[in-house]
């Protein structure tokens, strides 16, 4: 269908072109955690201001960071604006669903289902085996600053 792979890769060029949430948040109070892919040199850096306990706290802003390709960037991008307002639960169900498309075993089931709306773009991803980490280095790096004060 080829409609459908240019609008994903609209929105891929969209998002890299003209990244959100750019930028740095103060630690403390925000988390952040650095990823890097030894691979192909992406660097990402995640900085998340959080309230709340446990699964029910809530991402109220996201300030991504680093340089890399169109994918990494791109993705790091999309999932910015993807997390930013929902709960820590509906942020891990999200990185459970977004691995799952990117072919990548996780375990168990997440406590809620959340859409991948516009992440779907980068469905195509799969494609490309050396590809997924560079999709995924912004997810690992996430959840690497979601558990950095748990």
């Amino acid at each position: 269908m080829p409609g459908l792979e240019d609008l994903y890769r609209e929105i891929i060029l969209d998002h890299y072109r003209t990244p959100r949430n750019r930028g740095e948040l103060p630690v403390p109070p925000a988390r952040h955690a650095e990823g890097h892919n030894p691979l192909c040199g992406d660097e990402m850096t995640v900085y998340l201001d959080v309230t709340g306990d446990g699964d029910d706290a809530v991402v109220n802003d996201i300030k991504i960071g680093g340089q890399g390709c169109s994918i990494s960037q791109s993705s790091a991008s999309m999932m910015s604006a993807a997390v930013k307002g929902k709960s820590v639960g509906e942020v891990r169900a999200l990185v459970h669903k977004f691995k799952g498309m990117m072919s990548i075993d996780v375990e168990g089931e997440p406590s809620v289902d959340v859409p991948l709306g516009d992440l779907e773009a980068l469905q195509g991803v799969v494609k490309f085996p050396v590809r997924i980490k560079c999709a995924t280095l912004a997810w690992n790096t996430l959840i690497e600053a979601l558990e950095a004060n748990d």
